[in-house]
């Protein structure tokens, strides 16, 4: 862009783009795909869903990161309102574990009140429910803790390297994350296959299920992302000064392994105090 083209503001209007539209139509069609699905109508339609998220993404953010790495428009303005963005989304996020972690607690600090209210006598008054096996919290859980907690450390270790100017630093921390997040997800697959009990057993199995499950789903987003970011390190899109890429993909990595601790805690440790008596 040549000098007198170059706008007198610190904003960055965006080029005409058909994204948005695609992107509303993908994911118009990957909700009623998933109605259908969960319907017994048909299955067809949400893969056809899937695949038009997946194409929108790709091409959407294909095209920031050039505006961000080759046209040079993310302006410290610009990267202030992707900051913005960022946490509100990250925020959004937290309501959505707020509502699982509200179906979890509800049943589980007033068992009495939810048999009543549910007009059933399974839950026998205490919690877990009476005849839930649940897992042991100190042994394939808790190595799962270990892990995400050490992928916290090392994509640090990645972002410190960056801003001083370490490359290798940046690229051995984030290599390390990516295949930590991939051990977590592979551990999380295991107990799944293991579980002693089904996702309808009971309020708890489904409470387990839901949120361990929709966190995982957050553990494999955040792998992606970051294995993204490694990439783009690699290729040298990221310099100490200018990375918002990675900085937002730390950010959703941390969030991830906070509500993790929340989750052990909660739903492992407390929840099963029957096994640890």
């Amino acid at each position: 862009m040549s000098d007198h083209a170059k706008p007198d503001h610190p904003y960055h209007l965006v080029d005409p783009s058909p994204w948005p539209l695609i992107g509303a139509l993908s994911g118009g069609v990957f909700a009623v795909g998933l109605v259908l699905f969960m319907h017994d109508i048909t299955a067809w339609i949400l893969p056809i869903g899937v695949v038009m998220l997946i194409i929108t993404m790709i091409g959407w953010w294909r095209e920031v990161v050039d505006e961000a790495t080759f046209q040079k428009v993310h302006t410290p303005v610009v990267q202030l309102g992707l900051r913005y963005g960022m946490l509100l989304f990250i925020a959004s996020e937290v309501m959505f574990f707020a509502a699982f972690f509200w179906a979890y607690f509800d049943p589980a600090l007033f068992p009495d009140e939810a048999k009543q209210v549910a007009r059933t006598e399974a839950l026998g008054g205490v919690w877990p429910p009476e005849g839930t096996v649940t897992f042991n919290p100190f042994t394939l859980p808790f190595m799962n803790t270990l892990i995400l907690l050490l992928s916290g450390c090392t994509v640090t270790w990645a972002h410190h390297a960056l801003r001083e100017g370490d490359r290798n630093g940046m690229l051995q921390g984030l290599g390390l994350t990516v295949i930590l997040g991939l051990l977590f997800t592979a551990l999380q697959i295991y107990e799944y296959t293991h579980a002693p009990f089904g996702f309808t057993d009971d309020v708890y199995t489904s409470a387990f299920f839901m949120a361990t499950g929709f966190h995982g789903f957050h553990v494999i987003v955040g792998t992606l992302f970051l294995a993204v970011c490694w990439v783009r390190a690699y290729k040298g899109h990221f310099t100490k000064d200018h990375h918002f890429g990675f900085e937002a993909a730390a950010w959703y990595w941390h969030f991830v392994d906070v509500v993790w601790l929340f989750l052990f805690v909660a739903i492992y440790w407390w929840g099963a105090g029957p096994v640890l008596l």
